[in-house]
């Protein structure tokens, strides 16, 4: 697992978007970036599940989180250019965005794989991506010292078999990533990394690996010490690296 201790206030005022916000490693991260002091913009296409980590967030009394219901698969570029102006308006700047939406697609042979089911898996975990990096950058580099976190897995480091689709879109979210972060050194306080979170009990990896037992695998909330580095201080002038969270 990653060694890092996150001091309590690591991230107090704060504003962090996490995608995928609604369950999963998305809903762990939120809640760990809000229990540090941030205030989380809540994103992600079903909203009970972005409502259920609000009250869980406002129980605990840490600061007043957003839910803002966004269908990746869907938006249209005028969309994100709203969501921009709203996130504008209410808050002035964000200091973190963290890419953790993803689908997996189906698992099968390139061969097999059908033009509709690539692209479904292109637009969410790539093109909705860059769109909304490209959207909400204008707002990053008005904090002091912002972070993007891009999401990947080993399957975008290395190819294998059988992961068609989900493998070329990580391997696209690593090109995205080192792109931004070389255009961003010594630009912009923006610094931009990736992470592999391993194998997490999710129902994701369940859904990848029918299978396994996932009580061999550690709880999203068990691998957050690199999401926690990665956006706060302690990470300023880290840009361009592919971390590991296990």
């Amino acid at each position: 697992m990653f060694d890092y201790s996150a001091r309590p206030d690591l991230l107090k005022g704060r504003i962090i978007m996490v995608t995928g916000a609604g369950r999963g490693i998305g809903a762990a991260a939120a809640k760990a970036y809000a229990a540090h002091g941030a205030t989380v913009l809540l994103l992600g296409k079903t909203e009970a599940n972005l409502s259920q980590v609000y009250d869980e967030i406002e129980a605990a009394g840490h600061p007043k989180p957003a839910v803002i219901p966004f269908n990746l698969e869907t938006a249209l570029p005028h969309q994100y250019d709203e969501l921009a102006a709203m996130i504008e308006s209410e808050f002035g700047h964000i200091d973190g965005l963290l890419h953790n939406a993803s689908i997996i697609g189906p698992r099968t042979p390139l061969e097999q794989l059908s033009g509709d089911n690539f692209m479904r898996v292109m637009q969410i975990n790539v093109n909705a991506m860059f769109m909304l990096t490209s959207t909400l950058l204008p707002l990053l580099k008005l904090s002091k010292d912002a972070s993007v976190i891009f999401t990947s897995s080993s399957v975008g480091r290395k190819g294998r078999a059988y992961w068609g689709a989900y493998g070329v879109s990580k391997f696209a979210t690593e090109g995205l990533m080192q792109t931004l972060a070389d255009e961003l050194e010594g630009v912009a306080p923006v610094r931009s990394n990736s992470i592999n979170p391993g194998a997490t009990r999710t129902s994701m990896r369940a859904q990848a690996y029918p299978g396994e037992n996932p009580e061999n695998n550690p709880l999203p909330e068990q691998i957050m010490p690199v999401y926690l580095y990665l956006m706060g201080p302690d990470s300023t002038g880290v840009n361009g690296q592919a971390f590991n969270a296990q």
